[in-house]
């Protein structure tokens, strides 16, 4: 045997041995999807879920104050904007914006003056240099509550959580606050926005909130398990984040040290006995209400932020929050944290479309002989290519179904492109988790925002 056809042999093990690998886990995982996919079918067909219109009458009037958080490092592009069209949404007399931007982040501050025509907009200048990270901000924010409070002589009924790039919805601030009428946290929808410049990168967000939020969301609100905060469109009673400060030893209720800080307050509300919801509802036009924002649209800065979602979710969030014993709840663990496994068993399959091909052309030339594949092996592959088809099925029709039916095509052949994005985001989360394990130190990885919806075209 020659050492061409003996490095084939041995490459003819590593296809053997990735196959098995990536076909168990793609398995595992399908199995997972499957259960959330019959759970959400089953509750749609006996009607024990619905999504409901709201009223097309004019804003409701809150039953409390409600303190909305905006924290910005370099959001000069959008938080103006930002605000602007949120005051005018929401036109009721018991909001308060907290807009909150470091010291040496003057052009976002300048932005933010510019909104600063209503008396319901409060800003709130870090006295550190930024960025330190979103939820350090978010702390200075909630002291800028407290100190409020204390001279005015109230206690506002809820925080709203939103970031600097948000284009809010008219009815969202009074479907928060009625929401919260019977739970401790209330999560919206999130929709991104389409955008013609980047059909791939900026256009595979949809497919995932589309899905995620029009399924996952919808089956775990029922369920009853602990609600991951978005961070935006998402509302915690004043009590519940007490109670989270309270929970974390720590006079403030956001961890500095957490990259997902939204995350981890949605589920610490379930670990101390808090009631959870996610509430979806249509207009009268039949829009969404939901939290319209334009994604990432290059592949640099996609990466930078699933990475950053990566790393706080899947290590931080095992580090912090552990596992819960229930087994509901741990099933939703493992869900949020399998995404590195997803990416590493991502990079096998990727690593196969390369090998296999080579292997196959070299069998055709008589230089290496196939080794047939064990019926296990065969019905697993089978089995993940039956899952496979049925995960691109319905991720058109969910994508369809919010967008359009282009779009829904468009979500079948964005696919690989967003696990090539999963896969970077992957080793870049593992690579910063081990990071910081050495440093002990976190920073805010910022995504840059050029444009907002309300100054462009929303479909």
């Amino acid at each position: 045997m020659t050492p061409f056809q003996t490095a084939l042999e041995w490459l003819g093990q590593a296809e053997h041995e990735l196959l098995l690998f990536a076909a168990i886990w793609f398995a595992v995982g399908s199995l997972d999807e499957l259960g959330i996919d019959l759970l959400w079918f089953w509750l749609r067909l006996t009607g024990r879920v619905r999504t409901g219109k709201v009223s097309a009458d004019s804003p409701a009037p809150l039953r409390g104050m409600a303190a909305v958080f905006v924290p910005a490092w370099q959001e000069a592009a959008v938080v103006g904007a930002m605000l602007d069209h949120t005051l005018v949404s929401w036109p009721q007399k018991d909001l308060r914006i907290y807009a909150g931007c470091y010291r040496n982040d003057t052009a976002t501050l300048a932005a933010m003056m510019g909104a600063a025509r209503d008396p319901r907009l409060r800003i709130v200048v870090h006295n550190c240099d930024g960025p330190t990270t979103k939820a350090d901000c978010l702390n200075r924010l909630y002291a800028a509550l407290i100190e409020d409070e204390r001279r005015g002589g109230f206690r506002a009924r809820s925080i709203i959580l939103h970031d600097a790039e948000d284009m809010v919805h008219p009815a969202a601030l009074a479907l928060l606050d009625r929401g919260l009428d019977e739970a401790d946290f209330v999560q919206l929808p999130v929709r991104p926005e389409p955008q013609s410049g980047s059909r791939w990168v900026a256009g595979h967000y949809c497919d995932e909130f589309a899905e995620s939020h029009g399924k996952a969301m919808v089956v775990r609100d029922w369920l009853g398990v602990g609600l991951p905060a978005a961070g935006v469109g998402c509302a915690f009673s004043r009590d519940a984040v007490d109670a989270i400060a309270a929970r974390r030893g720590a006079a403030e209720p956001f961890a500095a040290e957490c990259l997902t800080e939204d995350y981890e307050c949605g589920l610490l509300i379930g670990q101390i006995g808090g009631a959870t919801r996610f509430v979806r509802m249509r207009d009268a036009e039949g829009h969404l209400v939901a939290t319209r924002e334009f994604f990432p649209a290059g592949l640099g800065p996609s990466v930078r932020q699933k990475t950053r979602w990566m790393h706080g979710i899947a290590f931080q969030g095992w580090d912090r929050l552990g596992w819960e014993a229930h087994p509901l709840e741990l099933w939703m663990r493992l869900r949020d944290r399998r995404a590195p496994l997803n990416a590493i068993v991502l990079a096998a399959a990727y690593i196969l479309l390369i090998l296999s091909p080579t292997l196959f052309i070299a069998a055709q030339f008589g230089v290496y002989q196939p080794q047939p594949l064990d019926p296990l092996l065969r019905w697993l592959l089978i089995l993940n290519f039956a899952a496979l088809a049925w995960r691109c099925l319905l991720r058109a029709a969910f994508t369809a179904r919010e967008y359009s039916l282009g779009e829904g095509v468009m979500a079948v052949l964005r696919m690989p492109l967003a696990n090539v994005i999963a896969i970077m985001a992957g080793r870049r989360a593992i690579m910063a988790y081990l990071a910081s394990l050495y440093t002990g130190r976190v920073q805010w990885d910022h995504t840059t925002h050029l444009a907002h919806p309300a100054l462009s075209p929303v479909r």
